[in-house]
């Protein structure tokens, strides 16, 4: 079975080639990081114009790498939601092209799925798990059982982990992304050398605005009365706290679950203190932690491809990320989940 993977959400323009839902023979990506540094975040126009400028070219490279045709194409398997509309667009646009012009069915995959079925390519994972979703727009724990249906525990109710670390990183001045650089200068800082608040929300939800409030008041007090301040010692501190709620919530889930798998997924499964601390908490328990390797931690259409597979093998009766449905994708002869 081969499955074309599509992925336009935001600002990474992607295209892959899977086999049988675990031989990845290209997986292409053309990211727009540099374009979008300079205005400290993603504009979504800039981000959907050069999705239609890259896409045709990054298919053709990812086909010629596989050394295959569409002829060989059996399913599209396309990102519909959630991300930038117009980004969306341009990707969910492309598949119906191919799909009509080739007879190639398409697969509409939830984005988030994507990136929690991303381990699923690199590591055999015995279910039911806990998957601890951290990306620039989401923060959720989620339960899979053993048919492969999900079960949404929590997440945030203000800022995402992702948009904490960029709003944190510009209010210091250090640029966009924030959570690459701020993971580096907090192994230069002094964790325990500016207080930060842990919010007091119940269950498996999340809140991160206090902790950004606590960064941006102090950096501003600091300011204002123009005194130095070492940035080491806010990244240090300010990722301690957020990496500590993170694994205390997501072990404790796994716990009264009763599973024995956590799978870290999103663009901040890459941060290094996360990777570690899980890992070390959850070995007292006898919990395996599993996570992307770095280049299937950003998005990807390899993500979306492996996605694909599994939804055609297990179907997909749950209803997890209704709250994140996008209108108009149904309109459109895409279905929802």
């Amino acid at each position: 079975m081969i499955i074309l993977g599509i992925e336009t959400s935001c600002d990474e323009t992607s295209i892959s080639v899977l086999k049988d839902g675990r031989e990845m023979l290209s997986n292409h990506i053309s990211s727009q990081i540099d374009i979008h540094k300079e205005y400290g975040g993603v504009v979504p126009e800039i981000a959907s114009r050069h999705h239609i400028k890259n896409i045709a070219a990054i298919m053709e490279i990812s086909l010629k790498e596989a050394g295959i045709t569409l002829d060989d194409v059996d399913y599209i398997a396309v990102t519909y939601a959630p991300g930038l509309i117009g980004a969306l667009l341009v990707g969910i646009s492309f598949a119906k092209g191919i799909s009509y012009g080739r007879d190639i069915p398409i697969i509409p995959v939830h984005h988030i799925k994507g990136h929690i079925y991303a381990n699923f390519l690199e590591h055999r994972i015995e279910l039911p798990a806990i998957a601890l979703v951290v990306s620039g727009g989401h923060t959720n724990i989620v339960y899979i059982d053993e048919n492969h249906k999900f079960f949404n525990l929590g997440g945030t109710l203000d800022d995402a982990v992702g948009e904490t670390y960029d709003k944190v990183s510009r209010v210091m001045g250090l640029g966009y992304p924030g959570g690459p650089v701020i993971d580096k200068l907090a192994y230069e800082g002094d964790s325990n050398k500016i207080p930060m608040p842990e919010p007091k929300v119940g269950g498996y939800e999340f809140s991160f605005s206090g902790v950004k409030t606590s960064v941006i008041n102090y950096v501003n007090k600091k300011n204002m009365k123009k005194e130095e301040y070492n940035p080491a010692d806010i990244a240090a501190s300010f990722q301690n706290r957020v990496v500590d709620i993170l694994c205390k919530k997501t072990i404790k889930a796994a716990l009264e679950k009763g599973v024995k798998n956590i799978v870290i997924a999103g663009g901040v499964a890459a941060n290094s203190l996360l990777r570690k601390e899980l890992l070390k908490r959850a070995k007292s328990d006898e919990i395996e932690v599993f996570y992307p390797s770095m280049k299937l931690c950003t998005d990807n259409a390899g993500m979306i491809a492996v996605a694909g597979y599994y939804k055609l093998t297990y179907g997909d009766s749950d209803k997890i990320f209704a709250d994140l449905k996008l209108n108009g994708i149904a309109s459109m002869g895409i279905e929802e989940d």
